[in-house]
């Protein structure tokens, strides 16, 4: 641990005892102004390490480090980052300001006092107070203090040249913290008459052994001065005044001093490359300030003020800064210098660069409305439109668009069209100067006024009719598709000799029906007409429509069974009488099937067909007389037929 000490020297002619009378009635705080540093000690910025105090500045002895040992300081933006320092040390990332690149003098603290810092800051002045104040921050953490463990506790001192104590304060332990804090720590003292210089010191007061390590940030002595009230139009006006570009305006800033009667005023102005610079002959309350077509910027300004006589830089004081805003007027995007819509149309402009806007026009009433929406346009609605674009200070850019309103063409399309499937039809349209047709597919040249068109299906067209200004109306126009028509005479049907049958015919796309033959039929010109020949009739079904488009036919087979007559007697006895038994008819059926049996269920004949009828035999061989059984099956659906016969000998 070590005791540190902050010098700043300045000449001083003063006796003993006015040195020491003034060291007692030092003052504890400044409620006012404060003037530009005498000494501004940032230690600068940039990467680690930072290069070493200046020879004679401080008697401690420089490490490249960024954790020094015992007895040593180092100047650095960041200290134990990467965990592989002091283990009793905050981890500090960044100067006190924030900055991560900024230089921070770090003090590994020893047993024995030692200067740290030196400067001489001349041209002091009389009767004026100043501050001398430093950002100190502890760096052991809170987990690493207690019992045994120095604390930081700085004295700050004010001396004569020869040594004489003008003005003293000490910290107090600045305690561990579990978060880092800086502590502003300030000195304030008022300089007797005939002052210069004074020096300054900061002594650390712990003991030394464990602990009392600090960092050291923003050192700075400056003149501090009664309250200075300063405002645009008034004392109490604001600080900020807005200003457009372009403008030309005089602005008067007014300045007083609480309890001063008697101050000299410096107005001075900030330019970015010199900082503030007195401003010639201002040195009255008020200023005025003219701007002619304004540039857009931050235009700042503030008074200085010095007592008594004195108009020395580090004699004043300073009001905080007035700063006209000159803001750039918006820059409008969005809006064409012209544009060409029709009839009917929607016209949308939307407006960029601006927080507000403000339109006029033909047929519209002042609107803020954004974007600009004129739905369904007329020839009323053409003309110049002037649109007003405001920032957030409400500085204004004006521009226009000129809208044309362009009429629409007067068209005309010829009626529906009806054809049959496979035929064209040729569409009209006029009026226009182009055409547009859909849906092409199907057209032979969609971009002229009357192209073919051969659909598949009944179809919906739509021409837009284009006038020399691209402007359009749309006409629609159908063709029906009559399909060929398609016809379907039905099942085929079985009926018996002398029975009817109703056909079921059926077809699309036709509406004229006729059949052949026409005989023996009922409703020969409708779809289910009722038939009945004698004998297996083809009768054909013709279908067609009452626009012709195409006909067709449909064949069904009518099958007629002729009636079966089976006699109950015959005689095979080779008489050429009734030798056989004949069943009318039965040949007819040639898939019937035919047997007949004896009194005790043994068949003796079977027939399929009927081609040769029964001779009464039974394996060549002549059955007795008597009463035999036949059952009869047609092979048709219908039941069977089941009977007697007798055998007469």
């Amino acid at each position: 641990m070590r005791l540190i000490i902050f010098t700043i020297l300045f000449p001083l002619i003063l006796t003993a005892a006015a040195l020491k009378a003034n060291a007692q009635t030092s003052i504890t705080s400044c409620d006012g102004s404060l003037g530009d540093p005498v000494i501004n000690q940032t230690f600068g910025s940039g990467s680690n390490p930072g290069a070493p105090l200046p020879a004679g500045v401080t008697n401690m002895i420089y490490t490249s480090s960024n954790c020094p040992n015992d007895g040593y300081y180092t100047i650095v933006n960041s200290v134990n980052l990467n965990q592989n320092c002091h283990p009793t040390w905050q981890i500090v990332t960044s100067d006190h300001t924030g900055n991560p690149n900024g230089y921070m003098m770090v003090v590994n603290a020893s047993a024995q006092p030692s200067v740290f810092f030196t400067q001489s800051a001349p041209t002091l002045c009389p009767g004026t107070t100043y501050q001398f104040s430093a950002y100190i921050l502890n760096l052991i953490t809170l987990a690493a203090s207690g019992p045994g463990v120095s604390e930081p506790n700085i004295t700050f001192s004010v001396l004569a040249s020869d040594g004489t104590v003008l003005a003293t304060k000490s910290t107090g332990t600045l305690a561990s913290t579990q978060t880092l804090v800086w502590n502003q720590e300030s000195l304030y003292f008022t300089t007797p008459d005939n002052i210069s210089s004074v020096t300054v010191e900061m002594t650390n007061n712990a003991p030394g052994g464990n602990g009392n390590d600090l960092i050291l940030d923003d050192i700075t002595f400056r003149a501090c001065g009664p309250v200075i009230n300063a405002g645009f139009g008034s004392v109490t006006g604001s600080a900020a005044q807005p200003l457009c570009q372009g403008a030309n305006a005089t602005l008067t800033l007014d300045a007083n001093v609480n309890g001063n009667n008697n101050p000299n005023y410096q107005w001075q102005s900030y330019h970015t490359n010199g900082g503030w610079t007195d401003t010639a002959g201002q040195t009255a309350a008020s200023l005025n300030v003219v701007f002619k077509n304004a540039v857009p910027g931050s235009y700042q300004y503030r008074v200085g003020i010095t007592n008594g006589t004195s108009t020395l830089a580090s004699c004043r004081t300073y009001s905080s800064p007035l700063t006209v805003n000159v803001s750039a007027n918006p820059v409008i995007g969005g809006v064409p210098l012209s544009q060409s819509v029709c009839e009917g149309d929607t016209v949308s402009i939307l407006a960029t660069g601006g927080v507000t806007y403000q339109w006029s026009g033909p047929n519209l009433a002042p609107t803020s409305q954004t974007p600009l929406v004129i739905n369904g346009v007329t020839q009323a609605d053409a003309g110049k439109y002037t649109l007003t674009a405001y920032n957030q200070y409400a500085c204004p850019t004006t521009t226009t668009t000129q809208i044309t309103v362009n009429p629409k063409p007067i068209a005309t399309i010829g009626g529906d069209a009806t054809i049959c499937a496979g035929s064209s039809t040729q569409l009209i349209a006029s009026g226009g100067t182009r055409y547009e047709w859909s849906p092409a597919g199907s057209l032979n040249n969609p971009t002229i006024s009357n192209p073919i068109a051969t659909p598949v299906d009944t179809t919906t067209y739509t021409v837009k009719v284009y006038n020399d200004a691209g402007c359009y109306v749309a006409e629609t126009a159908t063709v029906n598709v009559l399909k060929t028509p398609v016809a379907n005479a039905g099942p085929n049907k079985i009926i018996v000799q002398g029975q009817s049958v109703k056909l079921n015919g059926s077809a699309q796309n036709g509406d004229v029906f006729y059949w052949t033959p026409d005989a023996y039929i009922i409703g020969a010109n409708t779809l289910t007409p009722v038939v009945s020949p004698f004998q297996d009739t083809t009768y054909t079904l013709h279908v067609t429509s009452a626009a012709n488009c195409g006909i067709d036919s449909s064949k069904v087979f009518i099958r007629v069974y002729q009636h079966i007559q089976i006699p109950n007697t015959f005689s095979p006895n080779n008489d050429g009488v009734n030798d056989l038994w004949n069943i009318a008819a039965l040949s007819t059926y040639p898939q019937s099937l035919t047997q007949v049996f004896n009194r005790y269920g043994q068949q003796m004949f079977q027939s399929i067909g009927y081609g040769k009828p029964w001779d009464g035999k039974y394996n060549g061989q002549l059955l007795p007389a008597g009463t035999y059984y036949y059952i009869i099956d047609l092979k048709n659906d219908t039941p069977k037929i089941s009977g007697w016969v007798v055998i007469v000998r």
